[in-house]
């Protein structure tokens, strides 16, 4: 069995880079609406704080993918693995191997890519669909089968051609079937179950209330206390407006324990972790509703 790694320094950096930007970014952000009155800088603030949290999930995948990627090679399969993402091709249909420096018109790279996380799927008009599984646009080699073509960047080709070809010699002892594996694939087989289809919608339905409910709330209300003193007695009200900021923390948290959920969900001795996980964010989420009504019945 041979086993080939993608370029991962760059990538690494770069990920944890941006990671630490934008999460340093969302906490002044987050604590800067605590401190701003209503106006056009609350609003400012607020949407910063959003555009910096939503893409925190997408690259913490992508790290965790790039630490977690190989390409593995033995006399029956090569298994290609990106993070949840994997492809078992049995050697006897892979059609050729080669350098994409060698087309004739260069590959279109997938639109959103950065070093470490070159992903998805693009056409190229004289090989079909391509795949991209890689970290880096340098040294790609193009894996030929009969349903798509697959770009990798093993840290050497070189080396990965020569041990192909080496299996190509000594002759696979299996034919063996393609099988794939995509994220959404967990994501459908939790959804089966009973308990993890209630907690996703009981979580999704508090927080969908949460944020009508303050919408209402808020042309209607001058100011309300966001928060209650050691002594259970109300904080000093203020701006109603500021109320928004419950219900997005509460839709952030659910969020977060959903994806991690769905991360421990892969392995079946786990299941229960995970169920733990997405009930959990349900109830937070059914607390800060609570929460709300509690602050805007208490007494001024």
């Amino acid at each position: 069995m041979h086993e080939f790694l993608p370029p991962r320094r760059r990538g690494l950096v770069v990920h944890l880079t941006l990671i630490a930007l934008l999460s340093l970014t969302a906490g002044i952000c987050f604590w800067l609406v605590f401190q701003t009155p209503v106006g056009p800088s609350f609003a400012f603030y607020a949407v910063a704080f959003l555009l910096t949290v939503l893409p925190l999930p997408v690259l913490v995948y992508r790290l965790y993918a790039l630490n977690r990627a190989h390409y593995r090679l033995d006399r029956n399969t090569l298994r290609l693995t990106w993070g949840l993402r994997v492809e078992e091709v049995p050697v006897s249909l892979i059609e050729w191997v080669r350098p994409a420096q060698g087309l004739v018109m260069p590959l279109t790279l997938p639109l959103f890519r950065l070093p470490g996380g070159i992903l998805g799927v693009t056409r190229h008009p004289d090989i079909g669909e391509v795949e991209f599984l890689a970290s880096e646009t340098e040294g790609l080699l193009l894996v030929a089968t009969p349903q798509r073509v697959y770009a990798i960047s093993p840290e050497d080709p070189a080396a990965f051609t020569a041990a192909f070809q080496r299996v190509i010699e000594m002759g696979s002892l299996t034919s063996g079937v393609m099988r794939s594996e995509f994220p959404s694939f967990v994501v459908g087989q939790a959804w089966q179950n009973p308990f993890a289809r209630a907690a996703w919608l009981g979580g999704l339905a508090a927080n969908v209330a949460a944020l009508i409910w303050v919408g209402i709330l808020i042309p209607t209300t001058r100011r309300v206390p966001l928060g209650f003193g050691p002594g259970g007695t109300p904080l000093e009200a203020v701006p109603a407006a500021q109320l928004i900021l419950l219900p997005f923390l509460s839709l952030v948290l659910f969020g977060f324990g959903w994806l991690m959920g769905v991360f421990f969900y892969r392995r079946a001795d786990q299941h229960v972790l995970s169920l733990v996980l997405w009930v959990s964010g349900a109830l937070t989420s059914l607390f800060f509703l609570f929460a709300i009504y509690f602050l805007v019945t208490s007494p001024l």
